[in-house]
């Protein structure tokens, strides 16, 4: 499974990066806004050059000719940009024209499987069902994922699933169990991923029983 880093701090994923652990980065506007005064294009290039797989980056228009025109516009600010389409008709439309032209995209806001399969059928690269917010509402964003994953295996259809809105180390397991092609996760969530109190207790062991026998020979 690839993993990507839902970020546009490029602290974030230059130490994600320095892990060796990073497939790629998805981004949004919210995300983008959250880093202050920064030039979103700008931006965009700097993930780019430390990330050499998939940089999702959204276009802002909501009509077809708008979408298109920025997707183009996004697509020439490096070879790994991939476009973020938002899950409308338009969108839709716009995944179809794009796909023709060879520019990458990820159809976001994605919540059930008629979606994802729409997106598939229009040439989208990726599909992103937020599973986190699918949960927010009532509904079991895993099962959401399981129905996905299994139509799109159904019809060997080549879009890949990107699970997104994961929200605790627990669901990257999940989706992981599942077969998803990618997750997209948080810096602090992939940070957690680390961590196991068992870990910590045996690393204090052993540097405790190393100092002891160091002391043998002083």
């Amino acid at each position: 499974m690839k993993f990507f880093l839902d970020t546009a701090n490029i602290d974030e994923i230059k130490d994600a990066a320095s892990w060796g652990v990073l497939d790629g980065v998805t981004t949004n506007p919210t995300l983008v806004s959250r880093e202050g005064k920064v030039d979103f294009k700008a931006r965009i290039k700097e993930i780019c050059d430390v990330v050499s797989g998939p940089v999702s980056a959204e276009v802002i228009s909501m009509d077809y000719d708008g979408m298109v025109k920025e997707a183009l516009e996004l697509s020439k600010i490096a070879k790994n940009v991939t476009v973020k389409i938002p899950m409308t008709k338009d969108g839709i439309r716009a995944v179809s024209t794009l796909s023709k032209q060879n520019v990458k995209t990820n159809v976001t806001l994605v919540f059930n499987a008629n979606q994802a399969l729409l997106a598939a059928k229009s040439g989208a690269t990726f599909v992103s069902p937020f599973i986190g917010r699918i949960d927010d509402v009532g509904n079991d964003g895993m099962s959401v994922l399981a129905d996905i994953l299994e139509i799109f295996k159904n019809y060997d259809l080549k879009t890949e699933v990107i699970a997104a809105s994961i929200r605790h180390p627990e669901h990257v397991r999940q989706v992981a169990l599942l077969g998803t092609h990618i997750a997209t996760i948080p810096y602090k969530i992939l940070k957690m991923m680390f961590d196991h109190p068992l870990t910590d207790k045996g690393i204090k062991r052993f540097l405790s029983d190393w100092e002891e026998y160091k002391k043998k020979f002083s």
